[in-house]
Order: structure tokens, then C-alpha cells, then sequence
């Protein structure tokens, strides 16, 4: 291990100004405030979009040719999961089963689709910061925001060639 902070979180995606030493730390999962009815809407849909996100990019994976893009997707899944995770603590629930997804065979239609995908969650991680009302709740959409629009970033420097 470094003595230096990730520029991301490996496992969540979050930027460097999210993590933080054990002992400084305030999990947004470990706030136990009664969530508004806007927030527990807002983390229920996003709920479904990270575990539906998380099959999509297991599907890709799968049906990609190339290693590079089989643990480019891989990983976005991982990403995805743990997203997901968060929302089921946040919500108190049960973590669910992961559902099945399809996916293009052709790589270029899954980057499109990757791009539209985590577009739309940028937006709505935008929208759901506005609106929920419990700082806890503000602070996960917007680390969300932000690890979506990396993603975005990481698709295009892959089709830039930036590797």
C-alpha cells in the first residue's frame, strides 16, 4: 500500500475529496436519519438503475472479444455494485438478486449504450442532489454524479485511443 490517497476510490469510483482516513470518516450508510419521501424515491430508482447498469456491464464483459474491454466493463460492474449496495443500506433493506441483461455483440453499440446510460445517471444524480433533503443523502448523490461522469471519461479516452 501507498502512502498516498487514490485519485478515485477502487472500489466506488468516488474522487479523492470523498475518501478519507478511517478515523475521519463519516459513512454516509452509517447515518441512521428518517429518510423524506423525495429521497427514499430518489434512492429506489437509483437502486434499479445501478443493478440494472451492473447486469448490463456484466453482459458486455462477457460478450466482448478484446481482455481490455472484458475488465473495462468488468470493472464498471463492480463499480456499479457497490452503488447499489450503498442505495440497499441507505434504504434499510435486503440486498436483492441481480437481474439479467442484454447487450450488443458488437463493442461500438455497447459503448454507445455505456455512454446513454451513464449520461442519463449523471443527470438524475444531479437532479436527486437538488432535491433530497438530508445532507447524507445530497453528499452520496453527488460523489454518484461525479463517479458517473468519470465513466464517461473513461469511454471516451477508450475511444480516443487514450487507453
Amino acid at each position: 500500500m501507498g502512502t498516498e490517497a487514490p485519485k478515485n476510490c477502487p472500489f466506488c469510483g468516488a474522487r479523492l475529496a470523498f475518501i478519507k482516513k478511517a478515523v475521519d470518516a463519516k459513512p454516509v450508510v452509517l447515518v441512521q436519519d428518517e429518510l423524506s419521501e423525495v429521497s427514499r424515491k430518489n434512492l429506489l430508482e437509483t437502486l434499479k438503475l445501478e443493478m440494472d447498469a451492473t447486469a448490463i456491464y456484466s453482459c458486455m464483459s462477457s460478450k466482448s472479444k478484446e481482455y481490455e474491454l472484458q475488465v473495462m466493463f468488468r470493472r464498471l460492474a463492480c463499480v456499479e455494485y457497490v452503488h447499489a449496495l450503498t442505495c440497499y443500506k441507505l434504504l434499510g433493506m435486503e440486498i436483492g438478486k441481480l437481474g439479467e441483461a442484454t447487450c450488443s455483440d458488437i463493442d461500438m453499440d455497447n459503448f454507445h449504450q455505456t455512454f446513454d446510460l451513464e449520461d442519463r445517471a449523471t443527470k438524475m444524480y444531479m437532479e436527486f442532489a437538488k432535491t433530497s433533503t438530508e445532507r447524507h443523502v445530497k453528499i452520496f448523490f453527488a460523489g454518484l454524479m461525479q463517479a458517473e461522469a468519470d465513466h464517461i471519461e473513461l469511454i471516451n479516452g477508450y475511444l480516443k485511443g487514450d487507453k
